[in-house]
Parts: structure tokens; C-alpha cells; sequence
């Protein structure tokens, strides 16, 4: 269907020679992809795919994975009419992040200064979601659901990452992202456990950077995808696990896998050779949130084996929102901003992408860092914070 759908003539690889990395061995029987909970998840019956995309090795790769999905050729990934920018959209916004996938080419392959959670942020192999997390900027980006859009020239990425890292030598001053090495986040648009349920991008970008000495990958994620632990990262891909009450997840982090789930997976990813750090993100003032939160980190502590906590770190990450997406929430999940949207409690914020959003106001915000400082100290002192904004 899609070598007649593109033409079997005009399919080439795409420049610089990189061929996708095969599935990575696993053990007998169906991977987690493949499972029922993943399918859940991401049942894919569309495809919009720009046509080098879907020429390119790691569109086959990606085409083949989903045979049954309907092949719909696109100018490019951004200008999808009926996609993105459709306001009509947003009464199917969970089954379109379930049921429809966008492939194209990574043209812009800037690495930015970050100096937060990481160093850098690298060129995504990737952006949207299948998750639909109430408080998430990412749907901001190309309106509406955006549902995952795959970067099939993953090679392109990759030389840029290399090259970028030579330019930068050892490191040699510690900072609050890493002592040692400079960290990339591979995933600031998207999240990459889920990615790995679509293609080997993640994959290529872990085994990556077990080459590059003087680097170290990293990523946040609310999906808990077994796969990862065979891809042997040997200490140089750092996963952030986001956390909060499992009473907000329960509202607001709509088909993530569950707060418990993700923090008890946290041993064996550390056994797998991640590094593994928390994000405490977002932290959501109501009331009672001091309480869910203490609560939380003793649940931490209790379940946290020894060599999690001896190499874990946190961010503290304060809710920020957005009026338009507080007007797109209301159509589908009102019910979250009873909780997320407090003008009362809010002021206008000019992010670093030159939007708009609201924060808490700054004596709140204040405060309310404070306390999850303090009830850090007392729950968890094992848990160093790296920054808190």
C-alpha cells in the first residue's frame, strides 16, 4: 500500500549513509510495543507522511510497523489543514493522540543553551505526544491535539549532535545540570519512552551517546516503557521520572502510566544502567497539596531501594499554564481547570519562546517553593533539588 501510495521508483535512503538501527534483541515472546498496553495507548490507523519521509529507512521501518494505517501524503508536517490549527478537533483530542501519526524531516537542527534541567537542548527526534497531559505546552506548537510527529532523518540529527559535542571539549566546571558531563535533553517536545513505541529513534539516540564520553542524554518522561532496559545506556542517558499526588495525576496526567508505576520501575531502570533523577512537576497549588505531597515523597522513601537513592537527584518544576489552552480544556476536560486555573492566584509570564502564559504570582510561588524544599528535607534528605522555578 505505501510503495504504491509514493511511487516504488522514486523510494531512496535519505543523505549521509545512516542506516536505522535494527530492533534491538529482546527476550522471547512479543515486545512491550506489541503488547495490549501499548496499543491502548497507540493504535495508529493514520499516517500523514511527507514523501521523504516515508522514502527515507526509518519511514519504511516505521510504514511497515503499521501496516493497516491509512497513507496520506503531505507538503509538510506543520501544514496539515485538518490536523493542526482545527478547532474542531478538539472533541476528538484523545483519540486523534491515539489513532493518527505525522511523519517528516527535521529541518531546523539548531542545539540551544538551556542551563536548567540540561546544557542543551537537541535537536528533537520528535515532537507531540500520544498522552494529553491537561497543563502540556507541547500541543501549543502546532495547535490543537498534535499528535506524535516522527523525525525520520534521525542520521541528520545525530551528526549534528556529534559535531556540536566535539565543538564543546571535556567539561570542566560542574553545574547544577551534571559534575561531570554536558547534558542534552533529546526530548524537550515529546516524550521519548513513548517514541520508542513507534520507531528506533530513541533508541539511536541512547546508543548514541554511550560513544560520547564528555556527554550524557536526558529526558523526562510519564510512560513507563520496559523496552528501554534492553538498550544498555552504561550510565550515559539520565531519564527523569515526573511525579506528583497520584490524586493530580488522576486529573490532569491524562493516559500517563500511574505515579506508583513509575516510581517503583525506578530500580530496575537504574539496574539497566540509567541514570535515573525526579521531576516533581508540575506542582499544582489547591488544597491539601502540601499534605498529597508529603505524602507522596514518604511513599518515595518507603519504596526507593538504596542504590536509587544514592545517585537520585529532582527538579522542582511550579505549574505554568496558558489562556488558550485554558479555552481548548474547557471543550474536552473542564474538570482540570478547577484546579489548574486560579487567576486569583496567577499573573501573566513571557516564556523564553516569546509566548504568553500565567504563573503563580511571585510572593505564591515563592512560598510554595519553600514548602516543597521543606517537605523534601524532611521526607526525603536523600533527594538533592538541581534547580526549582
Amino acid at each position: 500500500m505505501q510503495d504504491g501510495l509514493f511511487g516504488v521508483a522514486d523510494l531512496h535512503h535519505g543523505g549521509g549513509g545512516h542506516e536505522p538501527s535494527e530492533d534491538p534483541p529482546g527476550p522471547p515472546g512479543p515486545r512491550f510495543r506489541d503488547s495490549d498496553e501499548a496499543r491502548r495507548l497507540l493504535s495508529v490507523r493514520e499516517i500523514h507522511a511527507e514523501r521523504d519521509a516515508a522514502a527515507s529507512p526509518r519511514g519504511r521501518q516505521i510504514l511497515a510497523r503499521f501496516p493497516d494505517a491509512e497513507v496520506i501524503p503531505v507538503d509538510s508536517h506543520w501544514r496539515i489543514p485538518d490536523l493542526h490549527g482545527n478547532r474542531g478537533s478538539v472533541e476528538r483530542w484523545v483519540r486523534i493522540k491515539s489513532t493518527v501519526l505525522v511523519l517528516g524531516e527535521k529541518k531546523s537542527l539548531t542545539v540551544r543553551a538551556n542551563g536548567r534541567s540540561a546544557n542543551w537542548i537537541a535537536p528533537g527526534a520528535a515532537n507531540g505526544c500520544a498522552m494529553a497531559c491537561a497543563y502540556c505546552y507541547v500541543p501549543r506548537r502546532k495547535g490543537f491535539a498534535n499528535p506524535v510527529t516522527v523525525f525520520t532523518n534521525i542520521d541528520d540529527v545525530l551528526t549534528r549532535l556529534a559535531r556540536h559535542i566535539a565543538a564543546q571539549g571535556p567539561k570542566r566546571q560542574p553545574d547544577q545540570c551534571d559534575p561531570d558531563a554536558w547534558v542534552y535533553d533529546i526530548g524537550e517536545n515529546s516524550d521519548c519512552s513513548v517514541d520508542a513505541l513507534i520507531s528506533e529513534n530513541t533508541a539511536d539516540l541512547v546508543r548514541a551517546f554511550t560513544m560520547w564520553p564528555s556527554a550524557k542524554a536526558s529526558f523526562a518522561t510519564k510512560f513507563v516503557n520496559p523496552d528501554l532496559l534492553l538498550l544498555e545506556p552504561r550510565g550515559r542517558t539520565r531519564v527523569r521520572f515526573s511525579l506528583m499526588p497520584p490524586d493530580d495525576s488522576r486529573l490532569l496526567d491524562i493516559r500517563t502510566s500511574p505515579v506508583e508505576k513509575r516510581i517503583a520501575s525506578a530500580a530496575d531502570f537504574v539496574e539497566a544502567g540509567y541514570e535515573v533523577h525526579f521531576n516533581l512537576s508540575p506542582v499544582v497549588v489547591r488544597p491539601g497539596w502540601e499534605e498529597a505531597w508529603g505524602q507522596l515523597l514518604r511513599q518515595m522513601d518507603d519504596v526507593l531501594p538504596d542504590t536509587v537513592k544514592a545517585q537520585a537527584a529532582a527538579e522542582v518544576i511550579m505549574l505554568t499554564h496558558n489562556q488558550d489552552l485554558h479555552e481548548v480544556n474547557l471543550l474536552w476536560h473542564p474538570r482540570a481547570e478547577e484546579t489548574i486555573w486560579r487567576p486569583e492566584l496567577q499573573e501573566p509570564k513571557l516564556s523564553q519562546n516569546g509566548s504568553w502564559n500565567v504563573r503563580y504570582r511571585g510572593g505564591v510561588k515563592a512560598a510554595s517553593v519553600e514548602t516543597v524544599r521543606r517537605l523534601v528535607a524532611t521526607y526525603t534528605p536523600w533527594l538533592p533539588i538541581r534547580y526549582a522555578f
